[in-house]
């Protein structure tokens, strides 16, 4: 049985879409149901759906032999596995925003409030900027709205949440997307199953 972890939310069902397309049976896990593994006896697959930050996690430790992760989540985590293929879905970026009356005080730290710490770290560093962070987990425009950071560091899809509360994006970090990843042990064991997997999957997005 070949072991597929993936990201439940919306990500799912478009990566369910492509799967689809290139004839794995996935119309189980679309069902309104509270099922967390989904088989695909045709196909020899098992679907397992986890919380997207989860996705990573799963693969490095073999419990999956693949799955699909959020570039985000590779470059804030770095686990230990192998990436495979750009999938072109889930497109956003990380970006660094502030209140539109935003102006930079240089003579002290940065506070900045995020989630990704390590990309938000690696990202000043190289501006040579000194800067002190606040780890959140959720509602991040919240801390500059009451003046608990100057700036914010998160992924921006449609700007949509920022505008609603008088914010804006001063700076893009990375663009994110959607990427197949393998467990490396995995990858030397079913070469030929997960080759095929992104092969067909690179096909079908081209």
């Amino acid at each position: 049985m070949f072991n597929i972890a993936l990201p439940k939310g919306r990500l799912a069902e478009k990566v369910c879409s492509l799967l689809a397309k290139i004839g794995f049976d996935t119309s189980g896990i679309n069902d309104d149901n509270r099922k967390l593994v989904f088989v695909d006896e045709k196909n020899g697959v098992s679907y397992f759906l986890v919380k997207p930050s989860d996705v990573a996690i799963y693969v490095e430790y073999g419990a999956a032999d693949v799955g699909v992760v959020g570039k985000d989540i590779l470059l804030e985590y770095k686990p230990d596995v192998y990436e495979l293929l750009d999938l072109n879905i889930g497109k956003c970026r990380v970006a660094v925003a502030a209140k539109n009356d935003f102006r930079e005080n240089k003579e002290r730290p940065l506070r900045v409030a995020t989630k990704f710490v390590n990309i938000a770290e690696e990202y000043y560093s190289s501006l040579n900027r000194e800067i002190e962070i606040i780890r959140l987990n959720g509602s991040i425009e919240l801390a500059p709205i009451l003046n608990m950071s100057d700036v914010i560091v998160d992924l921006v899809e449609t700007g949509t949440t920022l505008k609603e509360n008088n914010m804006s994006v001063i700076a893009e970090i990375v663009p994110i997307s959607a990427r197949l990843i393998a467990n490396k042990s995995s990858y030397k064991f079913k070469t030929v199953a997960i080759d095929s997997l992104k092969e067909k999957l690179a096909e079908v997005i081209a």
